[in-house]
């Protein structure tokens, strides 16, 4: 046998350079990236070198500044750099302190109030808030805490309300600290140190028109309305010949009202018409006033209509007695001390005051001694209620309901009832099958029931009020027991009145 020696095959000279230039090129490659990375890491230290010598010249600068520059000098510069930032942010700011000098800013107020509502529409958004309550009959107040933007959008843009306290007039300021609270003075004092409190509301620079012209005016319109709605309101009367205020919680409502609904809704209509049409009364040269005549039985329901409109409207009431009054002086000093957005009441007009001695009054002027002298006989006349209804006092107020209430229409002086003075008239009549039906649903709130036609058939005869229906109805808390009490009461009023019949009455009157 032969054996065949195998021998390495060798690898040609240029295959072994094109290995060696591979090698070469990778190591080239290898070192050229570590000598990136390396440069890369010198010039970020550069950099973080670079800033923390700015840092700290700018810190030696404001220090020598401080130190040197006179505070005059040092207030230019700061002013300068905050005109520099405006220009070149394309941010704008509206800066609104609480107060105006000595005055408090109502803008100011305007915007507490505002904020506090949007506080809390927007509660689940926030993650913190701050409550408050000084007032047991107020809801509790939701605002801001400290140091959180509030965000608000208007007619598509968008708004960032933040509440700012300066320190001591221009010291550190902070944010938040009573998004809805706040209010006092110019200045308040917090550790010995004052404070001046402001809201600072920013937008885009383009929209600032927009800002001054619309959503302002949106703020303060709402925060009056939100003001009205949650304020308490007031009862005034006369004593010692001055207002004396208790609040008002009458429960009354037009909802709860026992009256016509027709007559109810056109109540309601002519009020509501009334406080929209400000610009209107200035227009036409009228005083911004309107005069109704409750008139009807006792126990229809005069005084809870005066209740319900007040809290419609959310009015305060002035109770007038005019037996209380001394003298026509007396009468329009307290009339002129009346606020705006009120309503006059004097009730049982014909019982208040001698409604013959108009003519009377005005022939003891006529005897003055001294012209435009005016004899006081410690009485109040006509002529100087009237001079108040619609004469040049009536102008002494704006937004102001005037309302007489008399069981006795046929007995007040023609010149009360003329329209400009009362311009409507309201009948509040005996109880109908309709207010019989309000009353059982709000003592009993019952819908229906199998004694409603003989008991309504029962009210179209009988001249019984409201108040009497109401009185039976709360006698049991078991409406069948009641309604069957009622049925009896009626029978009985029905057999009392005789051949006099309700309708005989009503044409009558």
């Amino acid at each position: 046998m032969s054996t065949t020696a195998v021998r390495p095959t060798r690898r040609s000279s240029t295959e072994h350079n094109n290995n060696n230039a591979d090698r070469r090129t990778a190591w080239g490659g290898a070192r050229r990236r570590l000598n990136t990375k390396s440069d890369g890491s010198g010039s970020y230290d550069k950099y973080i070198t670079m800033a923390a010598s700015v840092a700290a010249a700018a810190m030696v600068v404001r220090a020598v500044a401080a130190e040197l520059l006179p505070a005059e000098a040092r207030d230019l510069l700061a002013a300068a750099a905050r005109r520099l930032r405006a220009r070149l942010s394309p941010r704008h700011t509206v800066v609104i302190d609480e107060n105006e000098g000595l005055a408090a800013n109502q803008i100011y107020d305007a915007a507490r109030a505002y904020l506090a509502a949007r506080a809390r529409a927007g509660a689940a958004a926030m993650p913190r808030l701050r409550v408050s309550r000084v007032d047991a009959a107020q809801p509790i107040a939701v605002a801001m805490e400290p140091g959180q933007d509030m965000l608000d959008v208007h007619d598509g843009v968008a708004y960032t309300w933040r509440f700012v306290v300066s320190r001591d007039g221009g010291a550190a300021a902070y944010s938040g600290g009573g998004g809805g609270g706040g209010g006092g003075g110019d200045k308040h004092s917090r550790g010995g140190r004052l404070e001046t409190r402001a809201y600072e509301v920013t937008f885009h620079r383009r929209h600032k028109d927009s800002a001054l012209a619309s959503y302002l005016p949106h703020v303060v319109a709402t925060a009056k309305a939100i003001k009205d709605q949650q304020r308490n309101l007031k009862m005034h009367m006369v004593e010692y010949d001055a207002w004396t205020a208790v609040d008002l919680r009458h429960p009354s409502t037009f909802d709860t009202m026992a009256m016509d609904g027709e007559l109810k809704r056109s109540v309601m209509d002519d009020l509501e018409r009334f406080v929209r049409r400000k610009d209107y009364y200035s227009r036409i040269g009228r005083a911004w006033k309107r005069g109704y005549l409750l008139y009807g039985p006792p126990g229809t329901g005069k005084s809870s209509l005066v209740a319900a409109m007040a809290n419609h409207l959310r009015f305060d009431i002035y109770d007038l007695e005019l037996t209380e009054v001394k003298s026509n002086s007396d009468l329009r000093r307290l009339l002129v001390g009346m606020s705006n957005r009120c309503i006059l009441v004097v009730e049982d007009i014909d019982c208040s005051i001698d409604l013959q001695q108009r003519e009377e009054g005005d022939n003891k002027r006529s005897r003055s001694t001294f012209p435009g002298e005016e004899i006081n006989d410690d009485k109040v006349t006509l002529s100087g209620l009237l001079n108040f209804v619609d004469g040049l006092w009536s102008t002494s107020g704006e937004e102001r309901i005037i309302v007489f209430t008399t069981n006795y229409r046929e007995r007040l002086d023609p010149a009360l009832l003329r329209p400009g003075r009362m311009d409507m008239h309201i009948h509040m009549g005996y109880c109908t099958p309709e207010s019989f039906r309000i009353l059982a649903r709000n003592y009993h709130s019952v819908e229906n029931h199998a004694m409603y036609p003989e008991i309504e058939h029962l009210i179209e005869e009988v001249m019984v009020s409201p108040a009497e229906v109401a009185e039976v109805l709360m006698r049991n808390e078991n409406s069948d027991l009641v309604l069957q009490d009622l049925l009896h009461f009626l029978k009985a009023k029905r057999k009392e009145s005789g051949a006099t019949s309700k309708t005989a009455y009503e044409n009558g009157n």
